[in-house]
Order: C-alpha cells, then sequence, then structure tokens
C-alpha cells in the first residue's frame, strides 16, 4: 500500500484528534534508532516528509526541559533530567505487526484499550484500515516498540482483555506509546492519560 502526506495526515487526525498525544516522526540518522528517538521527543528534529503529526504537550515543554513529557524514571526528583537512549531501551519491547496496528487504535484515548474505538461512528474494519494507513508510511520492513505490557507473551498484545500495563515514559500518570522503526526513519505514537 502506498501512501501520501493528505490521507496519513487525515488518518492521524481523524484518529488522535480528540485524544490527548504525541503524534511525530524524524529522521533516523544513527545505528541506535533509540537516540532519534529521544530527538523526536525532544522536537530537534523535523519530519523527514514535512508530514503534520500533533502534539498535545507543545505549550508545556521549556527550554530547560526540551523532552517534556517524556522523562527519566527520576523525574519526580530532578524532572529536568532528560531520558537518553539507555533509558528508552530499558522501556521498550518488540511487538508484531498485528498487535502493532490495534495499539494504533487503543491509542485514540487514554486507558489503552480497544473500548476506546466505541466512540467511532466507523467499523472496527474500517477504523483498521485507517491504521494500516498509518502504518503505510513506514513501508513494509519496520519493526514495532512499546512500552505497554499485557501479560507474559509481550511481543502479542492482548488490548481486548484488561486494561495493560506500561513503563512509564513519561510525567503523566498514564503513557502509553508505540514506535515504529525504518530505515530512514522512527515514528512516535502516544498518549497521556492524568497527571
Amino acid at each position: 500500500m502506498s501512501i501520501d502526506q493528505v490521507s496519513w495526515e487525515a488518518a492521524v487526525r481523524h484518529l488522535y484528534g480528540d485524544g490527548y498525544v504525541f503524534i511525530a516522526a524524524g529522521p533516523r540518522k544513527h545505528e541506535d534508532w533509540r537516540t532519534d528517538v529521544v530527538a523526536v521527543m525532544e522536537r530537534t528534529v523535523p519530519d523527514p516528509r514535512g508530514w503534520a503529526g500533533l502534539d498535545d504537550t507543545a505549550n508545556e515543554h521549556s527550554s530547560e526541559q526540551l523532552g517534556f513529557p517524556f522523562c527519566r524514571p527520576s523525574f519526580r526528583d530532578d524532572p529536568s533530567r532528560p531520558l537518553t537512549p539507555a533509558d528508552v531501551e530499558e522501556r521498550l519491547h518488540e511487538i508484531d505487526r498485528a498487535s502493532a496496528e490495534n495499539l494504533l487504535l487503543a491509542l485514540t484515548d487514554e486507558g489503552c484499550t480497544l473500548r476506546n474505538l466505541e466512540r467511532f461512528t466507523e467499523s472496527f474494519e474500517e477504523l483498521q484500515e485507517m491504521a494500516h494507513t498509518v502504518l503505510a508510511r513506514f513501508g513494509d520492513r519496520f519493526t514495532c516498540h512499546t512500552n505497554v505490557s499485557t501479560g507474559p507473551r509481550n511481543a502479542t498484545l492482548n488490548l481486548r482483555a484488561h486494561s495493560p500495563g506500561w513503563a512509564p515514559m513519561t510525567c503523566y500518570g498514564e503513557d502509553c506509546g508505540l514506535v515504529v522503526v525504518t530505515d530512514a526513519e522512527v515514528g512516535l505514537f502516544w498518549a497521556f492519560g492524568d497527571i
């Protein structure tokens, strides 16, 4: 499936426009893609295609805290400590493509569950097609990583059974996200709950 800017941005706006989210992509410049993920979190790199994401936290970060709301585990002790590639590696695990597609839908609102889809008028299949559109930007060769877990087989997420657990990456009470990695780009899709 080939994708263009208009269809990708429309799918992103439709799925995530009513949530509290951070959706952005950046270039892949380093062998360790986690370095590129941190650059996107800190907003220090532009989208390599110039496509628009969503950043509901843009007005909340400052020059002292570029990566806000992304922060290290000890954020309550020192919120200005930036997230590092090692922190990203510690909190993310790889998931399969089907789980990534379902996670994209679960991220449409806080709670990170497929029950979030009840507010949409489209069928599940139509919403899945939008998730396919979002992932199509990254081609056929990519890996997916998340801080979300639903049990012992984390490579396959079950987002229907119950609310998931997650490894905190932000200062919010809940943060669930997906990182998509290719040879050329990294994409971040994050939803936040209450502080």
